[in-house]
């Protein structure tokens, strides 16, 4: 299977360009795409989370996705070798026209692959450890680090600020508040914390069973 992937970044961008360099390069080495690719997403955006990450997910071994430059697979340098080691791994090839890149099952590419692929371990090996580092440091100077154990954000909902009548009222009138929380679609936790936020409470013993409001 041959396929076209084309990425630009902005809706204000048109595909067309990049389509009309695949196609002339294909008809140049009498090629036949059998899928075109075509999403409009920044290229930082991590690959698994575009149509990129799909067609990686999908592609067999002596499959071929041509595009017009490898800075349409992302916009750094690591991810791009990351997608190209995947490629490599699954005997996928790769060729780019305006960079006349190749990426195959010679020898050179398996060079290439290995080294992309240990580069991409360190960059993220390295990552860790500016992070473990950093937080080692806070925690040395005694700041906080995360919300801290047994912690909640009591900030109002501004859902439930907005829904407020309204979930008074179906508190009232019998309905739980699982079933309030899916009609204001917050989570049922979020609706908890912020009834008891208000002072609002279930009655006890109470004669005519309504919701009173407490103390803020």
């Amino acid at each position: 299977m041959v396929y076209g992937y084309i990425r630009v970044s902005s809706d204000k961008q048109t595909v067309e360009n990049q389509r009309f360099e695949i196609n002339k390069f294909c008809n140049r080495e009498r090629l036949t795409i059998d899928g075109w690719i075509e999403e409009t997403i920044s290229g930082t955006k991590s690959y698994d989370k575009r149509a990129l990450g799909c067609l990686l997910k999908s592609i067999k071994k002596d499959d071929l996705i041509i595009c017009a430059e490898l800075s349409r697979l992302g916009r750094n340098l690591f991810m791009i070798m990351e997608i190209l080691n995947i490629c490599m791994v699954k005997g996928v090839k790769v060729w780019t026209i305006k960079d006349n890149y190749r990426l195959g099952d010679d020898i050179q590419s398996k060079v290439l692959a290995f080294a992309f692929g240990l580069s991409a371990e360190i960059e993220r090996n390295l990552i860790s450890q500016r992070t473990r580092e950093a937080l080692a440091r806070l925690k040395s100077e005694g700041k906080q680090i995360g919300r801290g154990k047994g912690k909640r954000n009591n900030k109002l909902n501004s859902v439930c600020v907005a829904k407020h009548g309204y979930i008074v009222k179906k508190l009232n009138e019998g309905f739980s508040i699982p079933a309030i929380a899916i009609k204001i679609k917050v989570a049922r936790g979020t609706l908890y914390r912020y009834l008891a936020y208000v002072g609002i409470r279930e009655p006890k013993n109470s004669s005519n069973g309504r919701w009173e409001r407490g103390i803020y």
